[in-house]
């Protein structure tokens, strides 16, 4: 029987975990059986951004050398077709060392590039790769063991891929294994769009003629690389509410905007989306390819950029054809679709930077900002 988790409130704003979060806590507790051979009813795991959190444990068992272990995940308000979902851990201990991650049922396997994932491979995301692993070799530190084989399953998981674009995605046989900072935050809820609001209120109301807006923090830690002169308080994480943030900003009498963020998201507001979260909106690789063709793209490049599964793979086609120019053709875009959704009256800039914080382009030109800037 499942661990009942609360109900969302679509009015909400209470914060839940990431499916990464989950597995890796399950993880942790299974490796933790499996050396110590002693059941648990929870586990206090260490989520990517650095707190500590304790999870209840709905499943604690051994099955010969092989531990499993499961988490049952609380998306909090954010509307997750994974909440409620069961996260299974089965590890294997092993002397030699090195963490093998597997995918078992209701987990997707890549099958596209453009995900920053080996075609393949299980889809789990990079920063809940490394914190399972991290987890895991925290209980077999001082022993015997050097190593472990981790096999993932999610019950069910097929059916809630379905609910996602996964499928466009390239990613099949079940959900993704995701999550940077280990927390979610509900996106589509009036409490967060008033948290927008209010932070640019309180930013106006202290003086800071400028604002910069981003998608969220990590886009936030490199746009405050990219603009260090400008004080910490003018910063707005937007989140996907990008319509809500610009227009109340020309309402407020911002006179100069900054918008930072990455490929996906910009590439969405380039399309004239307002709203970028995934479950509303897509990316569209029609206009992609436009504007590639526009910067000197050829023909059979438009082509796969057509059939390209993320806009990350976009960038990668072109940045492997020597085709730079769309980055700043996507940054005009955003610039002239965000002006208009504002009314005009404030001046807006758009800068494109990588998974790594690297300048790939921006609009208006400005030689201030050049990769060296970063």
């Amino acid at each position: 029987m499942k661990s009942k988790v609360p109900a969302r409130n679509k009015q909400g704003m209470r914060t839940g975990f990431t499916t990464g979060a989950c597995t890796a806590a399950a993880a942790k507790a299974a490796a933790r059986l499996a050396v110590t051979r002693q059941v648990a009813s929870d586990i206090e795991t260490t989520l990517p951004n650095g707190q500590k959190v304790t999870f209840p444990l709905e499943k604690c068992e051994r099955d010969g050398a092989l531990a499993r272990c499961s988490v049952i995940k609380d998306a909090g308000d954010d509307p997750d077709c994974t909440h409620g979902a069961e996260l299974i851990a089965e590890v294997e201990l092993k002397e030699a060392s090195g963490i093998e991650i597997c995918g078992g049922s209701g987990v997707a396997t890549v099958t596209k590039l453009g995900l920053g994932l080996d075609v393949g491979t299980p889809a789990v995301n990079p920063v809940p790769r490394r914190n399972i692993t991290e987890m895991v070799m925290d209980e077999i530190a001082g022993t015997r063991f050097g190593g472990a084989r981790i096999t993932i399953h999610v019950p069910g998981g097929e059916d809630m891929a379905k609910k996602t674009i996964n499928a466009r995605l390239g990613l099949h046989g079940g959900i993704s294994i995701l999550g940077t900072s280990g927390i979610v935050r509900p996106y589509s809820t009036a409490a967060f769009k008033a948290s927008v609001v209010q932070s640019i209120d309180v930013a106006r109301t202290r003086g800071h003629p400028a604002l910069v807006l981003t998608t969220g923090g990590k886009s936030e830690a490199y746009a405050m690389r990219l603009h260090p002169a400008i004080d910490e308080e003018a910063f707005i994480q937007m989140g996907d509410f990008v319509g809500v943030a610009v227009k109340h900003s020309a309402r407020r009498g911002v006179g100069k905007l900054h918008i930072v963020g990455m490929m996906g998201k910009l590439s969405k507001m380039a399309d004239g989306k307002m709203q970028t979260h995934a479950a509303g909106s897509q990316v569209n690789m029609e206009l992609l390819a436009d504007l590639a063709a526009r910067s000197g793209a050829s023909p059979p490049l438009c082509d796969e950029i057509r059939q390209a599964a993320t806009a990350r793979r976009v960038l990668e086609l072109c940045s492997e054809a020597g085709i730079t120019g769309i980055t700043t053709a996507i940054c005009r875009n955003v610039v002239e679709a965000t002006t208009r959704h504002a009314g005009g009256g404030v001046d807006i800039s758009v800068y494109l930077v990588d998974f790594s914080g690297n300048l790939l382009g921006h609009y208006p030109p400005d030689d201030h900002f050049t990769q060296e800037a970063l």
